[in-house]
């Protein structure tokens, strides 16, 4: 028989073992409205999606939603560093909505921009795996024809499983 204190240090350990493991595949969903979820349920959102299917592969990480309604690439390079905290393994990165945006707003070089996203995500030691965007897509969207339905997110969620179930192994 195992004494009481000996019992809780094994607790102890497994629950270090959990956290250190959660943490070393910590994933950050960055971009605009299709990333944030407009007009879905924060659990319709792909991010969220995103995370049950790993879970359902036996991956238990946590996938933050750091998307934003309206964001532009500068928005999101301006933020970069309070959105992806340190210790941050992967980052699935919209390379449209903020693009989108920014153009629709008239403001900054929208490519120069995503380049330096990406180059300092790289430089942090930051895997980064691009959002699946495709045509199928088209048939997805809610009347504005620029967000998904719940089946879009879930159709972009099962498409970035297979690369972000590569990356976390």
């Amino acid at each position: 028989m195992i004494p009481r204190t000996g019992l809780f240090l094994i607790a102890g350990l497994l629950a270090l073992i959990a956290c250190a493991d959660h943490a070393n595949a910590q994933i950050v969903a960055i971009g605009a409205s299709n990333v944030a979820g407009r007009g879905v349920s924060s659990a319709d959102a792909w991010p969220a999606q995103l995370e049950d299917m790993l879970a359902a592969k036996g991956r238990h990480v946590h996938v933050v939603n750091a998307g934003i309604n309206g964001d532009t690439n500068a928005g999101m390079l301006n933020r970069l560093d309070s959105a992806v905290p340190a210790g941050t393994k992967i980052v699935l990165l919209d390379r449209y909505g903020g693009g989108w945006n920014g153009r629709r707003l008239g403001r900054g070089s929208q490519t120069a921009e995503l380049a330096s996203i990406e180059a300092r995500l790289r430089s942090r030691h930051i895997k980064v795996i691009p959002m699946w965007w495709g045509t199928a897509l088209r048939g997805y969207l809610q009347a504005d024809h620029l967000h998904f339905t719940p089946e879009g997110h879930r159709l972009v969620a099962a498409h970035m499983l297979a690369p972000v179930l590569r990356a976390v192994r």
